[in-house]
């Protein structure tokens, strides 16, 4: 049998999922943005990614992983609008083109919760040109953890922090999710066991992936800010998303995943 095509996301919250999975046999991994796994499913040359969770109804029909996903309840850190004005004066916003469910979500806040309308205006995240162009900029991953806000003088916005203020509920970012039949029920074992490993090592991820200087930040995140199972509250937290979703026309379907055999 040939290796599954396993499509992972290139940012520091991702990388607990792939832990040692290099090393073992039955997956062939590669790395690439959030929006570009998702294209990479959609066209059918991956055969499972770990995918912005609006894309799982954008494309297929998918099964998702049981128990393994990218979750915030609170302050997510590393998904976050930042502003020079205040959110009311807001016009337009540069957003992250590495994006597809921070978009959406944004989307749903600005109409739910922040009572503005703006233009939004798909950009490189490059924080000093977006900021330059538009009133605000969306970046998410690696670039709004790290990037110093108070700096470039703007307000950080944490949109997983918006978002359980609306709801009281998780948010779920991102999940393994393939065709039927892409994986067998070791494939999905090998992913659990992965999953708790990388866990289990996050301090040592941060401090490889980040390097010293940013080794602190990184593991208070990993630890404090982001989880990696989910439950009937996610799922929950999930389909909320996906109504709101709809209601807003980002979505034509507010489906609810199907799981794979583990």
């Amino acid at each position: 049998m040939r290796p599954v095509r396993l499509g992972a996301v290139d940012y520091l919250n991702a990388r607990p999922l792939v832990f040692g999975l290099e090393l073992r046999h039955g997956f062939a991994l590669q790395f690439d943005s959030p929006s570009k796994c998702a294209a990479l499913l959609h066209e059918g040359s991956i055969d499972v990614g770990m995918i912005p969770s609006v894309e799982y109804v954008r494309g297929g029909p998918y099964c998702a992983v049981p128990d393994v996903a990218i979750v915030s309840e609170g302050p997510v850190a590393s998904v976050a609008l930042f502003s020079k004005k205040p959110l009311a004066d807001v016009q337009s916003i540069a957003a992250d083109t590495s994006s597809r469910t921070s978009t959406a979500l944004l989307r749903v806040l600005c109409h739910e919760a922040m009572g503005i309308d703006p233009e939004l205006v798909p950009m490189p995240p490059r924080p000093a040109e977006m900021l330059r162009r538009c009133d605000a900029a969306l970046l998410i991953g690696d670039a709004a953890l790290f990037l110093d806000h108070e700096l470039l003088d703007v307000t950080k916005i944490d949109l997983g922090e918006h978002w359980v203020q609306l709801t009281g509920l998780p948010f779920v970012w991102a999940f393994w999710a393939g065709r039927p039949g892409a994986l067998l029920e070791n494939h999905v074992r090998v992913l659990l066991e992965a999953r708790d490993a990388g866990v289990a090592a996050a301090e040592t991820i941060a401090s490889a992936y980040c390097g010293p200087a940013r080794a602190e930040r990184a593991q208070r995140y990993l630890k404090e800010n982001i989880r990696y199972d989910w439950g009937t509250r996610e799922l929950e937290g999930l389909k909320t998303f996906y109504e709101l979703a709809l209601k807003h026309g980002i979505v034509d379907d507010a489906g609810t995943p199907t799981f794979y055999r583990g």
